[in-house]
């Protein structure tokens, strides 16, 4: 009998800041790995060349030609419409109704989907990492932004024409901050690693936060969740009363979530809580048992993504992989 080809599926992590194409084997090994900062603010047709880039030399560094790729899936920071691979919005980098999929398929071909960056993360950590054997998998991801997805029986929740499950852009106070997309009193604008940032370099103006004020000043671009975690370390009160305030609302918005849908799991991911996994775990968990229904107190866990950077590229492919019928 003749030899089944090798199937290879590339997993593309399209973020405001950093871009990561990943080339996986069938059984999701990394066979090639390249990642770039993300050349968003020089327009769509500088990225597009940039992406088509990245993934040719990740494929070249795994020794796999186009030819033989089985799919490629592009989890992006951002609203996209996944039935026709379009991006809508994303209050980050300031795309709105880019045909992403449609360029792409101009070089490659074979199955290409596009999903939103968190629901590839939270379905790759449902597959891979710290969602296994999760009946109902909700996330959030605090980053510079903060996304949402969820898994429920396998499948991700997705709306009619887009993605969903915008927790970022939950409304926590009425009149509250302004936020990226526009409005006032999002989650986002509140417990973000920006918003974060911005209230501890005004801790540093004060004069109350001298070990983060070494390592970073008040230039908010260098104050990043490293900074952040190891201002805490050193014992700078305040920033850790801001990132106890940050992880509150985040606890609400979780209290919430296990309300509406009673996920058997939060899986909290994301650079802040990548740094400071300990301490968001335990604020966000406390935070959220308190806020909801009394019966559901012992019915849920907040757990801390396992997969880090791979989460996303590892779960696009994987839902290209599944798409197309490729894991019956």
């Amino acid at each position: 009998m003749p030899k089944k080809p090798k199937t290879y599926w590339v997993g593309f992590d399209l973020g405001g800041t950093k871009m990561s194409a990943y080339v996986f084997n069938n059984s999701f090994h990394i066979l090639g790995k390249v990642k770039v900062k993300t050349p968003a603010r020089q327009g769509f047709k500088a990225c597009l060349e940039k992406i088509k880039a990245v993934i040719l030399e990740a494929l070249n560094q795994a020794g796999v030609i186009p030819a033989t790729l089985s799919g490629i899936g592009i989890g992006y920071a951002g609203t996209v419409n996944t039935e026709k691979g379009r991006i809508l919005s994303s209050p980050n980098i300031g795309w709105t109704q880019v045909p992403l999929i449609k360029e792409l398929r101009k070089s490659f071909k074979c199955p290409i989907l596009l999903l939103n960056d968190v629901d590839a993360g939270v379905y790759g950590e449902y597959l891979f990492g710290a969602g296994r054997k999760s009946r109902c998998l909700a996330g959030i991801f605090i980053g510079t932004g903060i996304g949402g997805g969820c898994v429920y029986e396998g499948k991700i929740i997705q709306g009619m024409n887009s993605s969903c499950f915008e927790i970022g852009h939950m409304q926590m106070m009425p009149h509250g901050p302004l936020c990226g997309c526009g409005k006032r009193g999002c989650l986002e604008a509140m417990a973000s690693r920006l918003a974060v940032s911005a209230a501890a370099a005004i801790s540093v103006y004060r004069g109350q936060s001298p070990a983060l004020h070494k390592a970073a000043g008040m230039d908010l671009s260098a104050i990043k969740s490293g900074e952040l975690a190891a201002s805490v370390k050193s014992k700078d009160k305040v920033v850790l009363q801001i990132l106890k305030e940050s992880a509150g609302w985040i606890g609400m918005a979780a209290a919430n979530l296990v309300n509406l849908i009673l996920p058997d799991r939060i899986i909290l991911g994301g650079g802040m809580a990548e740094a400071m996994p300990e301490l968001f775990c335990r604020e966000v968990f406390y935070a959220a048992r308190e806020r909801v229904m009394p019966v559901f107190r012992d019915q849920f866990k907040v757990v801390c993504a396992k997969l880090g950077d791979d989460a996303t590229a590892m779960g696009a492919a994987a839902w290209v992989k599944e798409k197309t019928g490729s894991l019956k």
